[in-house]
Protein backbone atom coordinates (compact mmCIF):
# COMPACT_ATOMS: atom_id res chain seq x y z
CA UNK A 1 0.00 0.00 0.00
CA UNK A 2 1.12 3.51 -1.01
CA UNK A 3 2.11 6.27 1.75
CA UNK A 4 -0.98 8.15 0.01
CA UNK A 5 -3.29 5.36 1.82
CA UNK A 6 -2.32 6.60 5.30
CA UNK A 7 -1.71 10.57 4.86
CA UNK A 8 -4.80 10.33 2.79
CA UNK A 9 -7.16 9.29 5.36
CA UNK A 10 -4.97 11.35 8.19
CA UNK A 11 -5.52 13.88 6.28
CA UNK A 12 -9.46 13.77 5.77
CA UNK A 13 -9.79 13.11 9.84
CA UNK A 14 -7.86 16.34 10.61
CA UNK A 15 -9.56 18.30 8.22
CA UNK A 16 -12.92 17.50 9.91
CA UNK A 17 -11.24 18.08 12.82
CA UNK A 18 -10.55 21.83 11.71
CA UNK A 19 -14.20 22.09 10.56
CA UNK A 20 -15.66 20.95 13.94
CA UNK A 21 -12.58 23.14 15.64
CA UNK A 22 -14.62 26.53 15.37
CA UNK A 23 -17.87 25.07 17.18
CA UNK A 24 -15.86 23.56 20.04
CA UNK A 25 -14.37 27.13 20.21
CA UNK A 26 -17.45 28.91 20.73
CA UNK A 27 -19.06 25.64 22.74
CA UNK A 28 -16.33 24.93 24.87
CA UNK A 29 -18.63 23.27 27.95
CA UNK A 30 -20.28 20.80 24.76
CA UNK A 31 -18.77 17.45 26.35
CA UNK A 32 -19.84 15.32 22.98
CA UNK A 33 -18.00 17.52 20.55
CA UNK A 34 -14.59 18.18 22.63
CA UNK A 35 -15.13 14.29 22.92
CA UNK A 36 -15.46 13.71 18.66
CA UNK A 37 -12.78 16.18 17.86
CA UNK A 38 -10.93 14.64 20.14
CA UNK A 39 -10.93 11.57 18.55
CA UNK A 40 -10.78 13.09 14.85
CA UNK A 41 -7.33 14.25 16.18
CA UNK A 42 -6.61 11.38 17.67
CA UNK A 43 -6.90 9.00 14.50
CA UNK A 44 -5.47 11.77 12.08
CA UNK A 45 -2.61 10.89 14.31
CA UNK A 46 -2.75 7.15 14.24
CA UNK A 47 -2.40 7.18 10.60
CA UNK A 48 0.30 10.27 10.73
CA UNK A 49 1.71 7.82 12.87
CA UNK A 50 1.64 4.73 11.23
CA UNK A 51 3.07 5.95 7.62
CA UNK A 52 6.70 4.47 6.95
CA UNK A 53 8.33 7.82 7.02
CA UNK A 54 7.24 8.91 9.97
CA UNK A 55 7.96 5.46 11.49
CA UNK A 56 11.92 6.00 10.24
CA UNK A 57 11.43 8.76 11.94
CA UNK A 58 10.67 8.30 14.89
CA UNK A 59 12.95 5.00 15.22
CA UNK A 60 15.80 7.58 14.16
CA UNK A 61 15.31 10.53 16.77
CA UNK A 62 14.93 7.94 19.37
CA UNK A 63 17.64 5.74 18.32
CA UNK A 64 15.90 2.88 19.35
CA UNK A 65 15.26 0.27 16.15
CA UNK A 66 11.17 -0.42 16.67
CA UNK A 67 10.35 1.51 19.13
CA UNK A 68 7.59 3.53 16.45
CA UNK A 69 6.15 -0.07 16.90
CA UNK A 70 4.49 0.42 20.63
CA UNK A 71 4.04 3.95 19.80
CA UNK A 72 1.54 3.07 17.04
CA UNK A 73 -0.02 0.52 18.79
CA UNK A 74 -0.66 2.53 22.12
CA UNK A 75 -1.77 5.02 19.99
CA UNK A 76 -4.07 2.76 18.47
CA UNK A 77 -5.24 1.24 21.29
CA UNK A 78 -6.11 4.28 23.03
CA UNK A 79 -8.13 5.52 19.46
CA UNK A 80 -9.98 2.29 20.06
CA UNK A 81 -10.47 2.60 23.87
CA UNK A 82 -11.86 6.42 23.29
CA UNK A 83 -14.28 5.52 20.93
CA UNK A 84 -15.77 2.73 22.23
CA UNK A 85 -16.00 5.11 26.03
CA UNK A 86 -18.06 8.04 23.46
CA UNK A 87 -20.77 5.22 22.32
CA UNK A 88 -21.14 4.35 26.15
CA UNK A 89 -21.72 7.89 26.93
CA UNK A 90 -23.53 9.18 23.76
CA UNK A 91 -25.80 5.99 24.39
CA UNK A 92 -27.08 6.14 28.40
CA UNK A 93 -25.86 9.82 29.23
CA UNK A 94 -24.54 10.82 32.70
CA UNK A 95 -25.64 7.48 34.94
CA UNK A 96 -23.90 6.11 36.99
CA UNK A 97 -24.15 2.71 35.53
CA UNK A 98 -22.95 4.64 32.43
CA UNK A 99 -19.45 6.60 34.37
CA UNK A 100 -18.93 2.72 36.01
CA UNK A 101 -18.31 1.56 32.43
CA UNK A 102 -16.96 4.14 30.72
CA UNK A 103 -14.14 4.11 34.04
CA UNK A 104 -13.87 0.26 33.41
CA UNK A 105 -12.97 0.78 29.90
CA UNK A 106 -10.43 3.70 30.55
CA UNK A 107 -8.60 1.53 33.13
CA UNK A 108 -8.44 -1.86 30.97
CA UNK A 109 -7.15 0.04 28.08
CA UNK A 110 -4.69 2.39 30.09
CA UNK A 111 -3.58 -1.14 31.18
CA UNK A 112 -3.15 -2.84 27.98
CA UNK A 113 -1.06 0.22 26.82
CA UNK A 114 1.27 -0.23 30.25
CA UNK A 115 1.46 -3.71 29.60
CA UNK A 116 2.54 -3.12 25.18
CA UNK A 117 5.17 -0.63 26.57
CA UNK A 118 6.17 -2.89 28.94
CA UNK A 119 6.51 -6.15 26.85
CA UNK A 120 8.78 -4.26 23.89
CA UNK A 121 10.47 -3.14 26.82
CA UNK A 122 11.55 -6.82 27.76
CA UNK A 123 11.65 -8.43 24.59
CA UNK A 124 13.78 -8.09 21.31
CA UNK A 125 13.29 -6.71 18.27
CA UNK A 126 16.90 -5.46 16.95
CA UNK A 127 16.28 -5.61 13.44
CA UNK A 128 14.19 -2.39 12.27
CA UNK A 129 11.07 -3.24 10.20
CA UNK A 130 9.25 -0.64 8.76
CA UNK A 131 6.59 -2.54 6.73
CA UNK A 132 6.43 -5.96 8.35
CA UNK A 133 6.72 -5.61 11.88
CA UNK A 134 4.39 -7.58 12.91
CA UNK A 135 4.88 -10.83 10.87
CA UNK A 136 8.58 -10.13 11.30
CA UNK A 137 8.58 -10.93 14.91
CA UNK A 138 5.74 -12.61 15.31
CA UNK A 139 7.57 -15.78 16.81
CA UNK A 140 9.90 -13.50 19.10
CA UNK A 141 8.97 -13.82 22.87
CA UNK A 142 7.26 -10.87 24.36
CA UNK A 143 7.22 -9.19 20.72
CA UNK A 144 5.03 -11.71 20.17
CA UNK A 145 2.90 -10.76 22.61
CA UNK A 146 2.66 -7.28 22.68
CA UNK A 147 1.40 -7.77 18.54
CA UNK A 148 -0.97 -10.10 19.77
CA UNK A 149 -2.20 -7.98 22.50
CA UNK A 150 -2.66 -5.12 20.46
CA UNK A 151 -4.26 -6.91 17.98
CA UNK A 152 -7.01 -8.57 20.58
CA UNK A 153 -7.93 -5.15 21.85
CA UNK A 154 -8.49 -3.86 18.81
CA UNK A 155 -10.60 -6.60 17.76
CA UNK A 156 -12.42 -6.45 21.33
CA UNK A 157 -13.21 -2.80 20.99
CA UNK A 158 -14.36 -3.14 17.62
CA UNK A 159 -16.64 -5.82 18.73
CA UNK A 160 -18.28 -4.21 21.20
CA UNK A 161 -18.88 -0.46 19.32
CA UNK A 162 -20.06 -2.14 16.44
CA UNK A 163 -22.68 -4.42 18.22
CA UNK A 164 -23.42 -1.60 20.14
CA UNK A 165 -24.40 0.74 17.56
CA UNK A 166 -25.95 -1.45 15.55
CA UNK A 167 -28.50 -2.31 18.24
CA UNK A 168 -28.76 1.35 18.78
CA UNK A 169 -29.63 2.22 15.23
CA UNK A 170 -32.16 -0.06 15.03
CA UNK A 171 -33.99 2.31 17.78
CA UNK A 172 -33.48 5.61 16.56
CA UNK A 173 -34.11 7.92 13.20
CA UNK A 174 -33.18 10.23 11.11
CA UNK A 175 -29.25 11.42 11.28
CA UNK A 176 -28.29 9.63 14.36
CA UNK A 177 -28.84 6.26 12.85
CA UNK A 178 -27.43 7.26 9.66
CA UNK A 179 -24.27 7.98 12.19
CA UNK A 180 -24.62 4.53 13.83
CA UNK A 181 -24.74 2.93 10.54
CA UNK A 182 -21.05 4.66 9.37
CA UNK A 183 -19.76 3.92 12.37
CA UNK A 184 -20.91 0.42 12.13
CA UNK A 185 -19.41 -0.30 9.09
CA UNK A 186 -16.40 1.22 9.38
CA UNK A 187 -15.97 -1.09 12.83
CA UNK A 188 -17.27 -4.06 9.99
CA UNK A 189 -14.09 -2.97 8.29
CA UNK A 190 -11.84 -2.33 10.85
CA UNK A 191 -12.80 -6.52 12.10
CA UNK A 192 -11.16 -7.01 8.92
CA UNK A 193 -8.01 -5.75 9.48
CA UNK A 194 -7.79 -7.19 12.90
CA UNK A 195 -8.87 -10.71 10.99
CA UNK A 196 -6.04 -10.17 8.08
CA UNK A 197 -3.38 -9.26 10.34
CA UNK A 198 -4.23 -12.35 13.08
CA UNK A 199 -4.43 -14.01 10.33
CA UNK A 200 -0.79 -13.28 8.67
CA UNK A 201 0.70 -13.56 12.38
CA UNK A 202 -1.02 -17.05 12.86
CA UNK A 203 0.39 -18.52 9.18
CA UNK A 204 4.20 -17.17 10.58
CA UNK A 205 3.53 -19.37 14.02
CA UNK A 206 2.55 -22.33 11.31
CA UNK A 207 5.93 -21.93 9.01
CA UNK A 208 4.08 -20.08 6.24
CA UNK A 209 4.50 -16.78 4.64
CA UNK A 210 1.29 -15.09 3.93
CA UNK A 211 2.98 -11.82 5.24
CA UNK A 212 1.11 -10.22 2.42
CA UNK A 213 -1.97 -9.94 4.23
CA UNK A 214 -0.63 -7.76 6.78
CA UNK A 215 0.98 -5.66 4.89
CA UNK A 216 -0.80 -5.59 1.53
CA UNK A 217 -4.34 -6.39 2.02
CA UNK A 218 -4.67 -4.86 6.33
CA UNK A 219 -3.91 -1.05 5.65
CA UNK A 220 -6.30 -0.75 3.11
CA UNK A 221 -9.37 -1.60 5.18
CA UNK A 222 -7.96 0.64 7.81
CA UNK A 223 -8.51 3.23 5.57
CA UNK A 224 -11.41 3.01 4.62
CA UNK A 225 -12.52 2.41 8.17
CA UNK A 226 -11.35 5.63 9.59
CA UNK A 227 -13.01 8.19 7.48
CA UNK A 228 -16.24 6.29 7.98
CA UNK A 229 -16.24 6.13 11.75
CA UNK A 230 -14.95 10.09 11.81
CA UNK A 231 -18.08 10.85 9.59
CA UNK A 232 -20.05 8.36 11.45
CA UNK A 233 -19.46 10.69 14.92
CA UNK A 234 -19.97 14.18 13.12
CA UNK A 235 -22.80 13.52 11.21
CA UNK A 236 -25.55 13.85 14.09
CA UNK A 237 -24.06 17.14 15.40
CA UNK A 238 -23.09 18.47 11.97
CA UNK A 239 -26.97 17.59 10.77
CA UNK A 240 -28.30 18.63 14.43
CA UNK A 241 -26.19 22.13 14.19
CA UNK A 242 -27.63 22.65 10.59
CA UNK A 243 -31.20 22.28 11.59
CA UNK A 244 -30.97 24.84 14.26
CA UNK A 245 -28.97 27.35 12.09
CA UNK A 246 -32.09 26.88 9.37
CA UNK A 247 -34.55 26.95 12.04
CA UNK A 248 -33.44 30.38 13.56
CA UNK A 249 -33.07 31.52 9.89
CA UNK A 250 -37.24 30.80 9.18
CA UNK A 251 -38.10 32.04 12.67
CA UNK A 252 -36.02 35.13 12.54
CA UNK A 253 -37.24 35.80 8.95
CA UNK A 254 -40.97 35.07 10.05
CA UNK A 255 -40.89 37.90 12.63
CA UNK A 256 -39.85 40.41 10.30
CA UNK A 257 -43.23 41.87 9.45
CA UNK A 258 -44.32 42.16 13.17
CA UNK A 259 -41.04 43.25 14.18
CA UNK A 260 -41.50 46.32 11.99
CA UNK A 261 -44.76 46.76 13.38
CA UNK A 262 -43.21 46.94 17.20
CA UNK A 263 -39.94 48.13 16.89
CA UNK A 264 -40.81 51.88 16.01
CA UNK A 265 -42.95 52.19 19.34
CA UNK A 266 -40.49 50.11 21.37
CA UNK A 267 -38.17 52.83 20.31
CA UNK A 268 -35.84 50.63 18.40
CA UNK A 269 -35.90 47.97 20.63
CA UNK A 270 -34.12 47.07 24.18
CA UNK A 271 -31.90 50.13 25.10
CA UNK A 272 -28.40 50.29 25.47
CA UNK A 273 -28.19 47.00 23.74
CA UNK A 274 -25.94 46.60 20.40
CA UNK A 275 -24.76 44.46 17.80
CA UNK A 276 -22.51 44.67 15.45
CA UNK A 277 -22.52 43.49 11.89
CA UNK A 278 -20.80 39.96 12.31
CA UNK A 279 -23.28 38.79 15.17
CA UNK A 280 -24.18 35.92 15.17
CA UNK A 281 -27.69 34.75 13.98
CA UNK A 282 -28.99 33.56 17.19
CA UNK A 283 -28.23 36.66 18.73
CA UNK A 284 -30.57 38.44 15.76
CA UNK A 285 -33.31 36.61 16.67
CA UNK A 286 -33.30 37.29 20.56
CA UNK A 287 -32.82 40.76 19.75
CA UNK A 288 -35.83 40.83 17.44
CA UNK A 289 -37.65 38.63 19.71
CA UNK A 290 -36.99 41.28 23.22
CA UNK A 291 -37.84 44.15 20.41
CA UNK A 292 -41.32 42.60 19.56
CA UNK A 293 -41.81 42.13 23.31
CA UNK A 294 -40.94 46.07 24.19
CA UNK A 295 -42.88 46.77 21.54
CA UNK A 296 -46.79 44.96 22.49
CA UNK A 297 -45.50 46.57 25.98
CA UNK A 298 -44.86 50.14 24.36
CA UNK A 299 -48.37 49.98 22.75
CA UNK A 300 -50.81 48.53 25.44
CA UNK A 301 -52.32 51.78 25.53
CA UNK A 302 -53.11 51.57 22.06
CA UNK A 303 -55.02 48.28 21.90
CA UNK A 304 -58.57 48.95 20.58
CA UNK A 305 -60.48 45.90 21.97
CA UNK A 306 -63.96 46.54 19.38
CA UNK A 307 -60.99 45.93 16.62
CA UNK A 308 -59.48 42.60 18.10
CA UNK A 309 -63.63 41.59 18.46
CA UNK A 310 -64.78 42.64 14.68
CA UNK A 311 -61.51 40.41 13.07
CA UNK A 312 -62.08 37.67 15.62
CA UNK A 313 -66.08 37.45 14.73
CA UNK A 314 -65.42 38.55 10.85
CA UNK A 315 -62.58 35.22 10.81
CA UNK A 316 -65.31 32.80 12.10
CA UNK A 317 -67.82 33.72 9.78
CA UNK A 318 -65.13 33.28 7.17
CA UNK A 319 -64.39 29.46 7.86
CA UNK A 320 -61.50 30.04 9.98
CA UNK A 321 -61.31 27.87 13.19
CA UNK A 322 -61.21 29.65 16.73
CA UNK A 323 -57.17 29.68 17.16
CA UNK A 324 -56.94 30.91 13.70
CA UNK A 325 -59.14 33.51 14.48
CA UNK A 326 -57.55 34.38 17.77
CA UNK A 327 -54.74 35.21 15.92
CA UNK A 328 -55.94 36.92 13.09
CA UNK A 329 -57.91 39.33 15.42
CA UNK A 330 -54.46 39.81 17.96
CA UNK A 331 -52.24 40.95 14.50
CA UNK A 332 -55.28 43.28 13.30
CA UNK A 333 -55.32 44.52 16.67
CA UNK A 334 -51.51 45.36 16.54
CA UNK A 335 -51.33 47.05 13.15
CA UNK A 336 -54.25 49.48 14.27
CA UNK A 337 -52.01 49.99 17.60
CA UNK A 338 -48.99 50.71 15.30
CA UNK A 339 -50.75 53.07 13.20
CA UNK A 340 -52.53 54.90 15.89
CA UNK A 341 -49.17 55.09 17.54
CA UNK A 342 -47.87 56.87 14.75
CA UNK A 343 -50.65 59.71 14.79
CA UNK A 344 -50.82 59.99 18.80
CA UNK A 345 -47.09 59.43 19.86
CA UNK A 346 -47.26 59.20 23.84
CA UNK A 347 -51.03 58.53 24.73
CA UNK A 348 -51.74 57.04 28.38
CA UNK A 349 -55.62 56.71 27.73
CA UNK A 350 -56.74 53.22 26.96
CA UNK A 351 -58.27 52.94 23.32
CA UNK A 352 -61.50 52.22 22.93
CA UNK A 353 -64.04 50.87 25.62
CA UNK A 354 -61.03 51.19 28.26
CA UNK A 355 -60.60 47.28 28.27
CA UNK A 356 -57.09 46.13 28.98
CA UNK A 357 -56.81 43.63 26.08
CA UNK A 358 -53.43 41.86 25.18
CA UNK A 359 -52.24 39.99 22.33
CA UNK A 360 -50.92 36.47 22.65
CA UNK A 361 -47.32 36.50 23.75
CA UNK A 362 -46.27 32.35 23.16
CA UNK A 363 -43.36 31.73 20.57
CA UNK A 364 -45.63 30.04 17.99
CA UNK A 365 -48.34 32.53 18.14
CA UNK A 366 -45.80 35.54 17.37
CA UNK A 367 -44.93 33.87 14.53
CA UNK A 368 -48.01 33.53 13.12
CA UNK A 369 -49.26 37.35 13.27
CA UNK A 370 -46.25 38.26 11.96
CA UNK A 371 -47.27 35.91 8.68
CA UNK A 372 -50.92 37.45 9.29
CA UNK A 373 -49.77 41.23 9.29
CA UNK A 374 -47.47 40.28 6.00
CA UNK A 375 -50.53 38.04 4.24
CA UNK A 376 -54.33 38.06 5.53
CA UNK A 377 -57.01 40.61 3.88
CA UNK A 378 -58.86 40.87 7.14
CA UNK A 379 -55.58 42.28 8.96
CA UNK A 380 -55.04 44.81 5.90
CA UNK A 381 -58.20 45.77 5.97
CA UNK A 382 -58.56 46.47 9.75
CA UNK A 383 -55.53 48.40 8.92
CA UNK A 384 -57.24 50.57 6.73
CA UNK A 385 -60.35 51.15 8.41
CA UNK A 386 -57.85 52.13 11.52
CA UNK A 387 -56.14 54.63 9.17
CA UNK A 388 -59.36 56.09 7.73
CA UNK A 389 -60.53 56.33 11.54
CA UNK A 390 -57.24 58.56 12.63
CA UNK A 391 -57.65 61.13 9.86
Amino acid sequence: MGELGMIIPAGLLFGAFLLKLPALCRNRQDILLGAVCGLLLMASLVFLLAAVPTIAAINRVTGVANVAAPVVYSVLTAFSGACLVLIIIWRGGTTESTRRTSRICVVSYGAVIIALILLFLVGEAPEERLRDFDTHYARTPFIREMIVLYLLAHTAAAVVTAALCWHWSRRVTGELRAGLVLIFIGYLLNLGFDGTKLVAVAARWAGRDWDWLSTQAAPPLAALAAPLIGGGFVLPLVTQRLGIGWRTAVRYRRLGPLASRLTGAAGGGAPGVTIGPWASLELRLIRREAAIHDGIISLRPYFDGTVRDEVHARALALGHSSEEAEILADAAMIAAAGLAHEADPGRTVLAGDGRCVQPSTRADDLVRMSLALRSSPLVHEASRRAALSDV
